[in-house]
Parts: structure tokens; C-alpha cells; sequence
């Protein structure tokens, strides 16, 4: 009996496998050469931002936004488009920088361009597709994934180490570690869909494929 395919979650992540040989160069100083990027990363992520209009101005701390949706999904069934895009291009900026980090790829990451770093997530119909009630729940709900999701983390840590002296020798990113570390980020941006952005109400699953 064939066994049917996982369904696809509404979070989506991938990077581009680099067939070229790697940058030894960069990757070797990888941590000084980012700092200039984690500069911008902190400042978006701990600044703040103000839009003015004709009914006054809305002024919000940086950083990804879950106390308002939360409460705009509870009390008006809304997700204001603006808040999602935030969060949306804030997340995906992010990930830009964390594969860099992580050695996946030589590009320095961009403030704005896609890259090889391809995140989708759905701009969801809050009427038809989330429960008002969960946002106050998801949280806990996500709870298992947390705890997993540390000794995930720390086999990455690991990983990235044995993958940046593989790089320096061979030129070379192992394919078994490169996807198991593409695997841990699509966990980790399935429960920030889910319980940190607010993207979606089906519970992310356990595993690191797509």
C-alpha cells in the first residue's frame, strides 16, 4: 500500500543548493565579514518606525509585530496587509542573513532582493482561515516545538563547525549536513508562521523536509 506524501505546509523554505566551489576566503572570516549586515539586523529588529496620515500617526517598536495582530485577529478579525508585509519582509531579511551565517551561501545577504533564500508565506483570510481564539493559545501550543527545536539547534551549531573546516579543505558544503541545516530553519520559520507571525492556524509538523 503506497504511503501518501506529507501535505505541503503554508509555510514554505528553501535555498538554493551552490554547485560552484565555495568562497574559502569569506567563509573563513565569515563572523567579521557579517558584522556590518548584523548591524542593520539589530537596528531593524530593536528600532522604530512611524506612519503618519491624515487620522493621525501610528509609531511601533521594530521588530517582528505579534501583540497587535494578535489583537486585531481577536477583537476585529482583521490582519492589517501592512503589519503582515512587515513581518513577512522582516522574516525573510532575516533569513537572508541567518544562511549566510550558517555557510550556506557566499552571496552577501540583501536588505530587499529574494537571492537564493526563497520564503513563502500566505497572506491569510482571517475570517475564513483563523480561529479569533488562537492567537492567545499558539503560543503554549508551540511549546513542544520549542523544546525540540533546541537540540535541533545545537546539532546545527555542530554541524555548521564540521561544515566550515569541510568548506576550507574540500571547497565543498557535505549535502547531508547542508539539508539538515535548511531542514532546521524550515522548522524554525513554520512555528514563526504559526505562533509568532500569525500566518496560518494548521499546527506545523515535526520533521525537517518540506
Amino acid at each position: 500500500m503506497a504511503v501518501p506524501a506529507p501535505a505541503a505546509y503554508p509555510v514554505s523554505f528553501a535555498v538554493d543548493l551552490a554547485y560552484e566551489a565555495r568562497n574559502r576566503l569569506t567563509v573563513a572570516f565569515r563572523l567579521f565579514i557579517a558584522i556590518p549586515i548584523l548591524v542593520i539586523a539589530a537596528a531593524i529588529s530593536g528600532g522604530s518606525y512611524a506612519i503618519a496620515g491624515r487620522n493621525g500617526t501610528v509609531t511601533a517598536a521594530g521588530g517582528l509585530l505579534f501583540v497587535a495582530p494578535a489583537l486585531m485577529i481577536l477583537v476585529r478579525r482583521k490582519y492589517p496587509r501592512w503589519w503582515f508585509d512587515w513581518n513577512y519582509a522582516l522574516l525573510r531579511f532575516s533569513n537572508r542573513v541567518a544562511v549566510y551565517l550558517l555557510l550556506l551561501r557566499d552571496e552577501y545577504p540583501s536588505t530587499d532582493a529574494e537571492q537564493a533564500v526563497h520564503l513563502a508565506v500566505g497572506y491569510p483570510d482571517v475570517p475564513t482561515e483563523l480561529n479569533r481564539w488562537l492567537p492567545l493559545v499558539k503560543w503554549f501550543l508551540a511549546i513542544p516545538h520549542y523544546f525540540v527545536l533546541i537540540f535541533i539547534d545545537i546539532g546545527v551549531v555542530f554541524t555548521v563547525i564540521a561544515a566550515w573546516f569541510s568548506i576550507l579543505v574540500t571547497g565543498r558544503y557535505p549535502r547531508g549536513l547542508y539539508d539538515f541545516v535548511v531542514g532546521a530553519m524550515r522548522w524554525h520559520n513554520r512555528v514563526a508562521g504559526y505562533a509568532v507571525i500569525l500566518a496560518t492556524d494548521t499546527y506545523p509538523p515535526f520533521r525537517l523536509a518540506a
